[in-house]
């Protein structure tokens, strides 16, 4: 249930409606919106509270009541019509803006050398953000587990070096405050899409959150594990989809695309398309990329690296730097198209 305030609602009218809201027993959580306050019930709307809704409908400054269908309620469009702006870092950097963000980097940071040198290749480029795997979940327990805490240590110095803001992944809960002091953004791999104790403590950092579809998880369970962080106190949560399973093995995954505009059609949360995972082949990165972009993401992750082949992680679906250039030469030209721009740097080249 929503409850939608009437445009110049007074703070005393707002104020009483919390606290009937809250004697009702539903928990609130309110949207201030650009023009009208947006007040969202969280709680389980039975038949003997129903009858609130005329309640709620006729209460000073309310200008009407809104039930949900959907077990989604706070990544919901009822809730908030407009889109989210999710900034991340401190220079700048917003997604779901009219510029597209790119993220790129390599899977995993495996020296200094390695990651000073890709943090320079992607700000050359035009990306935005620097991505790099501290903690990584491996299928093989004897595969390269990443650095840890020094991984984030180097990013921390590549964010020095270069200006852009980082996003790393974290794997636990009791990790969330560690990685928190290093990254400017948290990033919850396609494995723990459904740890819902992770959930709730990056719901409650004060990072944002970058949330990777899981492969077998359908679209309103991915919304429902960002209603988890939402829940929690933590707006800024973007998308990303990058790649579920299917019957095709031509790729590693299958980049689905149609989640792009379905997933803008029912949240106001910004959508970013992972075209490296998704196809897990680097001649494919790049159009996908593109069709992505095309169908409305807000952005891109790629995995960028220095030298591929000797890559300790996802070396056959990285790029390495000319290409990574070109194809931010041909996002900048598709950008217009779309009603988006790329950062100056690019549109420049």
């Amino acid at each position: 249930m929503v409850i939608i305030m009437k445009m110049g609602a007074t703070e005393a009218e707002k104020a009483a409606v919390l606290s009937r809201v809250e004697a009702a027993g539903f928990r609130p959580f309110i949207n201030p919106g650009v023009e009208r306050t947006v007040i969202a019930l969280l709680g389980e709307v039975d038949i003997d509270k129903v009858e609130l809704v005329d309640i709620f409908a006729n209460m000073a400054g309310v200008e009407r009541v809104q039930l949900i269908s959907d077990p989604f309620k706070l990544s919901s469009r009822q809730v908030h019509p407009e889109p989210m702006v999710v900034p991340v870092g401190d220079g700048g950097v917003a997604i779901g803006g009219s510029t597209l963000v790119v993220m790129a980097g390599p899977c995993s940071v495996e020296s200094r050398e390695q990651i000073l040198e890709s943090a320079a290749v992607v700000r050359a480029a035009g990306g935005a953000i620097l991505r790099g795997g501290a903690f990584k979940p491996r299928t093989s327990p004897h595969s390269f587990q990443c650095l840890g805490e020094a991984g984030l240590a180097l990013l921390a110095e590549a964010r020095a070096a270069t200006g852009l803001p980082i996003v790393a992944e974290v794997m636990d809960p009791h990790e969330v405050d560690l990685v928190s002091q290093y990254a400017d953004m948290l990033q919850i791999g396609a494995r723990n899409q459904q740890n819902f104790a992770l959930l709730r403590a990056v719901g409650r950092s004060s990072r944002p959150i970058l949330l990777k579809r899981g492969p077998g998880t359908k679209i309103k369970d991915f919304l429902m594990a960002a209603e988890y962080v939402l829940a929690e106190g933590n707006p800024n949560v973007v998308l990303c989809e990058r790649g579920i399973i299917s019957f095709e093995d031509a790729t590693r995954y299958t980049c689905d695309i149609n989640a792009v505009p379905v997933l803008k059609r029912l949240s106001h949360l910004p959508v970013i398309v992972d075209p490296s995972h998704a196809t897990g082949d680097w001649a494919l990165v790049e159009p996908i990329a593109l069709a992505g972009i095309a169908a409305g993401a807000d952005g891109l992750i790629i995995e960028v690296h220095p030298d591929p082949q000797h890559a300790r992680s996802d070396g056959k679906q990285s790029l390495k730097p000319k290409r990574f250039a070109a194809l931010m030469e041909r996002l900048a030209r598709l950008a217009p198209v779309v009603d988006r721009q790329l950062p100056l740097a690019v549109r420049a080249g």
